[in-house]
């Protein structure tokens, strides 16, 4: 009998990529869905991106390349680190991966052995505790509710941390949340972190130009330069530059964690796609003064999602400094029941009873470790995210 690893076994599909594929298959079915559960812009990937994807090809930028990217590239994302975030990385400091979830990947699957904990906010990006499983590890969970704006605190923090700890994960703005630490708030919990030799820190920075908080973006290690050494910075092409499909992430961190990482993606996947590479380097290098532009238009798409659904019964919808979701609280909606009479016992049957009834696709807490409680994207348009929440809220209504 054929039979899966027990590494394999340890983990589950996502929950946000399997909610996508309900949505194009009821889509594919002529049913009409609004599907708010993927973390991917609407924008198009910049033109001068493109033609410079082109022009690689042109010039025959088809093969193979070094394992953990161009020298181009590396430049650039040290070049970017520099200029955003205030970091000085070498270019041996860099690595290029496809897409930010393989960075993390490579990170944990390199430096966890069995046993080893790592501490994860929740809620969390679905993909993390499973990442941390399949390497061996054991997710060491923290609660952040809404009541303390879904970020962790320092004591929260300390109190979790054992000689067995191997990272702490952070990521801000977050997904699912839109939550985001000020440079107070990520100076404070990292000198938590510092005594703590042993306790590295992976910063999730792929939301960084989504950000609507009165405070500059910072990261862990701008911040807390004493933890420089012990942290990997991880961002990458997808959402700043709506490069989803082209599967670029990056990170700078200490030497030794690279070359770690680089070790194993010489015997996974290899390189990234040498034409994504050459189009990134066009994304860093580039004009960036779209963003702005771009940003302005998540901000006035989240007041308005943030707006309607504080008017649907049953909801409580903080507002997000960051990112592209919001996080609405549905413990007003538990126990209630639907039209058809069935109890809605947890936020997987309210995101059900959403997608049956208002063809409204959403993803429930429980798969971001919070509960109860949705995630919805509103990389969409004004219209269509109007659309969705006025039917929500009919939902909501229906509840008895």
């Amino acid at each position: 009998m054929t039979q899966t690893s027990a590494a394999l076994n340890r983990i589950a599909p996502s929950a946000t990529l399997a909610m996508s594929g309900k949505v194009l298959d009821l889509r594919a079915q002529g049913i009409d869905i609004i599907g708010l559960s993927a973390g991917e812009p609407d924008f198009d990937t910049p033109d001068f991106v493109k033609e410079a994807a082109i022009q690689a090809i042109r010039d025959g930028q088809t093969n193979y390349t070094a394992v953990d990217g161009i020298p181009a590239l590396k430049e650039a994302v040290a070049a970017k680190f520099k200029r955003d975030n205030s970091l000085e990385y070498a270019t041996d400091q860099i690595t290029v991966n496809s897409g930010g979830k393989h960075t993390l990947f490579n990170a944990l699957v390199a430096t966890i052995d069995a046993g080893d904990e790592v501490i994860i906010p929740a809620p969390y990006w679905v993909s993390y505790p499973d990442m941390v499983q399949f390497a061996g590890g054991k997710p060491v969970i923290l609660m952040a509710g809404a009541d303390q704006g879904y970020k962790i605190t320092p004591e929260q923090l300390e109190a979790a941390i054992t000689p067995k700890t191997k990272w702490v994960i952070l990521n801000s703005p977050s997904n699912p949340t839109g939550a985001a630490y000020s440079g107070d708030e990520l100076r404070a919990l990292g000198e938590v972190i510092l005594p703590h030799e042993q306790v590295m820190v992976m910063t999730d920075d792929m939301y960084e130009h989504i950000w609507y908080a009165d405070t500059p973006f910072a990261t862990i290690a701008e911040v807390c330069p004493e933890l420089y050494d012990r942290t990997l910075t991880v961002s990458g092409a997808s959402k700043a530059y709506a490069m989803t499909g082209w599967r670029i992430g990056y990170a700078g961190g200490p030497k030794w964690l690279i070359k770690a990482m680089g070790k194993l993606q010489s015997q996974s996947t290899s390189n990234p796609c040498s034409i994504s590479q050459h189009a990134a380097v066009a994304a860093l290098n580039g004009p960036q003064d779209f963003l702005k532009e771009r940003n302005d238009a998540f901000r006035e798409r989240r007041d308005l999602v943030v707006s309607l659904l504080n008017d649907a019964p049953g909801l409580d919808c903080p507002t997000p400094e960051g990112a592209f979701y919001v996080y609405p609280d549905a413990s007003g909606l538990i126990g209630k029941k639907t039209p058809g009479g069935k109890v809605i016992e947890t936020d997987e049957d309210l995101t059900g009873y959403f997608l049956e009834e208002a063809r409204v696709a959403a993803v429930h807490g429980g798969a971001f470790g919070l509960s109860p409680g949705f995630r919805i994207s509103y990389a969409t348009s004004n219209d269509i995210l109007e659309e969705a929440c006025r039917r929500i809220q009919s939902a909501c209504a229906a509840l008895a």
